[in-house]
């Protein structure tokens, strides 16, 4: 690592001190997500390191966990339930959160700040509370134990990641724009799609993105409103853990880390173009 020549020793520790509290609190995050990896080929039914395997013998692991989820009824009714469930909310979540977005970018907007702590109030207030509410809400009106239900449920808490990112990529938009399509005879409809769309696009499917990751990820809300039809992958390894201890949780925790994986260079890639995108560096 290469200094500056009018960096000073302590600033020179100060630095590769940083580095290393760095480098510490990467392995503090990653190391309990990695370890998984290869306790799911073990090829005995345990959570813990064989010595087989710690002697790196082919026996001692297996693929029979992973074959496990993909032909198990209950998983594949779950593998179905998590991507129907979380398609729809992040359609809804993104049609909502964008409109809400761009109509808060406005400056003409009133109660902005109000109404924006009001939309972002899912994030901020703890989960445990927001579903016994949505219970008992939805309860009354007979969406509990149903797809429309948990649907509405998971859209309400994505909407919030939308508005952010959305939000975000209105930050240098020009309205001038916008009145400039309206004056020349374009219809709303028009301007929205051919103007304001294609520069604000990276973060409406960065936003869609996010609202896709908290339906497929959510238990919580699950647990109040689902019934048995609408298992998704989290509630099915939640009950895993407490009922029937099986490393097919393992395996399938190992596929949601790398699909995270996936989203996370889409989001950064995504994050990049719209950068280049707003200072004009192609």
């Amino acid at each position: 690592m290469k200094f500056p020549n009018y960096y000073t020793l302590p600033q020179k520790i100060g630095m590769h001190g940083l580095r290393l509290i760095a480098w510490l609190v990467l392995a503090f995050l990653m190391v309990p997500i990695l370890v998984i990896v290869p306790l799911s080929f073990n090829v005995e039914p345990y959570f813990s390191f064989t010595p087989g395997m710690m002697a790196l013998d082919p026996d001692a692991y297996s693929l029979k966990w992973y074959s496990e989820f993909m032909t198990d009824d209950k998983w594949q009714l779950a593998i179905r339930n998590s991507f129907f469930i979380g398609l729809c909310a992040t359609v809804i979540a993104t049609v909502l959160g964008t409109l809400a977005a761009i109509g808060l970018s406005n400056p003409v907007m009133p109660f902005q700040r109000l109404i924006m702590a009001m939309l972002l109030s899912p994030m901020i207030v703890p989960l445990i509370i927001t579903a016994a509410g949505m219970y008992f809400f939805y309860t009354k009106l007979g969406l509990s134990g149903s797809y429309l239900g948990v649907i509405f449920a998971h859209a309400a808490l994505g909407t919030p990641f939308v508005i952010i990112t959305v939000n975000a990529a209105l930050a240098g938009f020009d309205f001038s724009l916008m009145r400039a399509s309206m004056g020349l005879g374009a219809t709303p409809t028009y301007t929205f799609f051919k103007i304001i769309m294609p520069l604000i696009r990276p973060g409406v499917i960065s936003g869609a993105l996010f609202a896709f990751v908290t339906s497929f990820d959510e238990v919580v809300v699950i647990l109040f409103l689902a019934g048995p039809e609408q298992r998704t992958i989290p509630r099915e390894m939640f009950s895993g853990l407490r009922e029937q201890i099986s490393p097919t949780i393992l395996a399938v925790a190992v596929l949601l880390v790398a699909l995270s994986a996936m989203m996370l260079f889409t989001l950064e890639y995504l994050r990049a173009r719209g950068e280049r995108i707003r200072t004009g560096s192609y």
